[in-house]
């Protein structure tokens, strides 16, 4: 796959009006190619795999909240980064899950080609079905380069997302309690 991603990338440098056996070229290709697969490495995760069986019996029944959960994704519109941070929480129901998993998570359905509502609903949704919480909730906020680099050039937006399951969705009080703890 690669191999026929760095032709890819040599056709594109190619059609842009580049010469992609310049020196400092020559080896963008292949360089491109390896970044690609590695930003979009969560097509080739499954989400058992992630969690790896990190599900454990707890009498914990307050809200679990994972803050500031760095991400980088790929808008599936024009190929380019977004970049942010997914604040995540769920109320357990008998069980909890490791810590690096939710972040896992994030990383998984974050390295696919995306948009960003798409994206804190699947973690939502993720969340949900390993952990079989009461209720779960995601909130991303993330500065979109396709916005910043091209278009509407506007360097300071951000843009800002959230999903809301089970308790998080039915509750006020319990919504408010989130949106509150994940402010800066």
């Amino acid at each position: 796959m690669q191999i026929d991603m760095e032709r890819c990338f040599a056709d594109i440098m190619t059609a842009i009006g580049e010469d992609v056996t310049r020196e400092g070229l020559v080896k963008t290709p292949a360089r491109a190619a390896k970044a690609f697969e590695y930003l979009t490495q969560g097509y080739h995760q499954k989400l058992d795999d992630i969690v790896n069986g990190a599900i454990f019996a707890a009498d914990n029944d307050e809200m679990v909240i994972v803050r500031d959960i760095e991400l980088y994704s790929l808008c599936e519109h024009h190929l380019l980064p977004f970049i942010g941070q997914a604040n995540v929480a769920y109320i357990p129901d008998g069980k909890v899950i490791g810590l690096s998993k939710i972040a896992r998570i994030v990383d998984m359905y974050a390295r696919r080609l995306q948009i960003q509502e798409n994206l804190t609903r699947e973690i939502a949704e993720a969340v949900q079905n390993v952990t079989q919480a009461r209720g779960v909730a995601v909130q991303i906020k993330a500065k979109h380069m396709c916005m910043m680099m091209r278009g509407v050039s506007k360097q300071n937006s951000e843009m800002s997302t959230s999903v809301m399951l089970g308790a998080f969705r039915n509750s006020q009080s319990t919504r408010m309690e989130f949106l509150q703890l994940i402010r800066p």
